[in-house]
C-alpha cells in the first residue's frame, strides 16, 4: 500500500490525490488539514478491505471537524448499520441464519481452501419428520413454536465455526467447516439424538419431534455449492426412505449410502442415486 503523506499546508506544494476528499468547510476550518489526512487514510484502508482501521481514521476526521457530538452520531449510525446487516442475515421466525446468508457463506468457504483446512467441509440438510401432521394437529402457530425450539436444540452442541441456517420451511442446514467426513457425520448424529431426546412434552403432552438428516462432505475445491447441497439433499431423502429419524451419508471407500448411529445396525437402506459435487479437475475425491 502506498505510504500516506501528510497534506501540505499550502495549495501548491502537495496536490491532493484524486481519491482524497477535502472536507466541505475548507482548509480554514480548525483541524481541516488533519481531517483531510485521516479521510484519505480511511479511503485507502477501505480500498484494501481493512474496514475497522478505516473506521477509526474516519472517526478521528469527524472529531477534528465537528467535535465529539458528531463522533457519537457516527457511532450510532455504525451500530444501526451493523444491526440492520445482521437482521438481513436472520430468519424472521427462528432468528437463525437465513437462506441468503447460507448461500453467501458457503460460496465464501468453498472459494477459500484455507478457511476449511485439509479436513474439508460438511453440509448437513435436515428435515422435520411428519411436520405437516404437527401443523394439522396443533395449528401453524404451534408449528412455529416447534421450529423455534428446534433451532435452539440444534444450536446447542454445535462446534466453534459451525452454524445452523433455515433452508426453507421445516428444512435446515448445518454447515461444518474444518471437519472431516467422520466428524461431520458424528456431529449430525449427535444433533439428531438431541432432537429425539428433547422433552417436547413441555410444548404438548403427546408431542414427539424427530428429524432426518443427509450429510455431504468435500475436501477439495468445487465450482459451486449446488453439487454439495444437492448431495446432502439426496442423502436426506435416503434417510427418510429408510424410516426417518436417521442420518444418511455416503461411505468414502465404497460409495455406498449408510445410516449413522444405532439406525445403521437396525435398518437396511436402498442405494438411491446421489448427486456428486461438481469437482474441479485434479481435486481430491470426497
Amino acid at each position: 500500500m502506498t505510504t500516506l503523506r501528510t497534506p501540505a499546508t499550502t495549495d501548491t506544494a502537495d496536490p491532493a490525490p484524486r481519491h482524497r476528499h477535502v472536507p466541505a468547510r475548507g482548509p480554514s476550518n480548525p483541524g481541516a488539514s488533519g481531517a483531510a489526512w485521516h479521510t484519505a487514510a480511511a479511503e485507502e484502508l477501505a480500498g484494501t478491505g481493512r474496514w475497522e482501521q478505516a473506521y477509526q481514521h474516519l472517526r478521528t476526521a469527524v472529531r477534528l471537524l465537528n467535535g465529539q457530538g458528531s463522533v457519537d452520531e457516527l457511532d450510532r449510525l455504525r451500530r444501526e448499520h451493523a444491526e440492520a446487516r445482521e437482521q438481513s442475515r436472520r430468519d424472521s421466525l427462528t432468528a437463525t441464519y437465513n437462506r441468503r446468508y447460507l448461500d453467501e457463506r458457503l460460496v465464501a468457504l468453498l472459494a477459500d481452501a484455507a478457511s476449511v483446512g485439509v479436513a474439508g467441509i460438511g453440509v448437513a440438510l435436515l428435515d422435520v419428520d411428519h411436520f405437516k401432521q404437527i401443523n394439522d394437529s396443533y395449528g401453524h402457530p404451534f408449528g412455529d413454536r416447534v421450529l423455534q425450539r428446534l433451532v435452539s436444540v440444534l444450536d446447542t452442541g454445535l462446534p466453534d465455526g459451525a452454524f445452523c441456517a433455515r433452508y426453507g420451511g421445516e428444512e435446515f442446514a448445518l454447515v461444518l467447516p474444518g471437519h472431516n467426513r467422520f466428524e461431520a457425520v458424528r456431529i449430525s448424529e449427535a444433533a439428531r439424538a438431541r432432537v429425539d431426546r428433547h422433552p417436547w412434552e413441555e410444548l404438548s403432552p403427546d408431542l414427539r419431534v424427530t428429524v432426518s438428516i443427509g450429510v455431504a462432505h468435500c475436501s477439495g475445491p468445487v465450482t459451486g455449492i449446488d453439487g454439495l447441497v444437492g448431495t446432502a439433499d439426496g442423502l436426506l431423502y435416503a434417510a427418510k426412505n429408510a424410516g426417518r429419524n436417521a442420518v444418511a451419508y455416503q461411505d468414502a471407500h465404497t460409495g455406498l449410502v449408510r445410516l449413522a448411529g444405532p439406525a445403521g445396525g437396525r435398518r437396511s437402506i436402498s442405494q438411491p442415486p446421489v448427486v456428486a459435487p461438481h469437482w474441479v479437475p485434479g481435486a481430491s475425491a470426497p
